[in-house]
């Protein structure tokens, strides 16, 4: 099941960022789908947890193709495709690395290997397709703008997904005790 909702959050994010514009939130400018795209890591990790970082690489392999196929499927132009595939490659390894190799409780864990992937998918995916350097949606000016609104959203993803696996394993083992 935690498969399956990682790859539905995937196609479901490319969706959203295709049919709706994205919000305005003073001079930041986020992608409706970034409020998706947070939680995608927190599922990567949860899939990583229960199946291990060998099959979870398997899964991210399937994932990729989607996360390309998906947008290509929306009308986004083959750069925007493009960008989609590095930023979520590069982003999903990073995180998968982090998440393997920190000594915490799974809820930090979490957080700050989705922290370092949400940034460099931020960073990859508008520099690569938005800017001027790529499909040039977006003036240099509007770039940090864009990057630090969906970095500002997916850490407030993960932070709101970290408190509640948090709070899930401390009830859980509140549970276990009695």
């Amino acid at each position: 099941m935690r498969i399956i909702l990682y790859f539905i959050s995937i196609v479901l994010a490319n969706f959203v960022t295709a049919a709706f514009a994205p919000l305005h939130l003073g001079v930041f400018i986020v992608p409706m789908g970034t409020l998706l795209i947070g939680a995608t890591f927190i599922l990567r990790d949860l899939v990583q947890n229960k199946y291990g970082r060998t099959k979870t690489y398997i899964v991210i392999g399937t994932a990729l193709m989607l996360s390309a196929v998906s947008p290509y499927l929306h009308g986004d132009t083959l750069l925007i495709v493009l960008a989609s595939a590095i930023s979520f490659a590069i982003s999903e390894t990073t995180d998968t690395e982090i998440y393997s190799r920190l000594k915490l409780p799974m809820s930090w864990r979490i957080f700050y290997s989705g922290l370092v992937g949400g940034l460099l998918d931020s960073t990859i995916f508008v520099i690569i397709g938005l800017s001027p350097l790529g499909a040039n949606f977006l003036s240099w000016e509007a770039v940090p703008a864009a990057i630090i609104g969906q970095v500002l959203m997916k850490t407030l993803i993960q932070g709101i997904g970290a408190l509640v696996l948090n709070y899930i394993s401390k009830f859980s083992n509140e549970n276990a005790l009695n």
